[in-house]
């Protein structure tokens, strides 16, 4: 069976290093900072201005006026800190996010991806998303595998605009986690339930197994 977007999330989580200031995208990645590892100390950023973001609120002790780039509450972390997206920006321009967590709509296997807008669309505006692949030093994607039409969204080359070029690392889905390699897409892990046979029907780009393909712990 696919992941759930709380085990994409869940997954990621993993990824995170003791020490990364980490910026999580709308969407799936918001989920990230709920699954955040015991021991393991990270700061995670947001573009409006925040530094030090933690969990979602508890129903009921939610803050109108606590927010992230989404729109959605949020806590805060014991020195945090707030500031105007200005300044923000500069942080992620000059390269001081570690990891950047992002959905997208399209990601190709050379790495461009496609997460900001869909033709003839209304669309609000772009967000941080071009700043944030342009700058970060990993990009991580937590997308679902296939489109509502049941298309595959890992394709040999974006159809959408694209937001970056040559800047994905690492792809998690809903079936599994894949790297961006010069041959495509290396599958590392499949989701529990999942067979490689499934991944490679709904995979359009060009796809490699790793050796030691393994099932993902989630």
């Amino acid at each position: 069976m696919a992941l759930t977007k709380e085990q994409i999330a869940k997954r990621i989580a993993q990824e995170l290093q003791d020490g990364f200031y980490v910026n999580l995208g709308i969407g799936i990645p918001t989920l990230v900072a709920n699954y955040i590892p015991e021991g393991v100390d990270v700061v995670l950023q947001s573009e409006n201005g925040l530094l030090g973001m933690g969990p979602f609120p508890f129903e009921g002790e939610e803050d109108a006026d606590m927010i992230n780039a989404g729109k959605q509450t949020v806590t805060f972390l014991p020195g945090s800190a707030v500031f105007d997206s200005a300044m923000s920006f500069g942080m992620i321009r000059a390269g001081k996010v570690d990891l950047t967590v992002l959905g997208a709509m399209e990601v190709a296997d050379n790495g461009d991806i496609a997460n900001w807008k869909i033709p003839k669309k209304l669309v609000k505006g772009m967000g941080g998303a071009m700043d944030l692949v342009a700058a970060a030093k990993n990009i991580i994607v937590a997308m679902q595998h296939t489109n509502p039409k049941g298309e595959s969204k890992l394709l040999p080359r974006c159809t959408l605009p694209l937001t970056g070029v040559h800047c994905i690392r690492k792809v998690v889905t809903d079936l599994g986690v894949f790297d961006i390699t010069p041959d495509g897409f290396k599958c590392l892990e499949y989701a529990p339930g999942v067979t490689i046979d499934e991944i490679k029907a709904k995979t359009l780009g060009r796809l490699v197994i790793a050796d030691d393909v393994k099932e993902m712990a989630v």
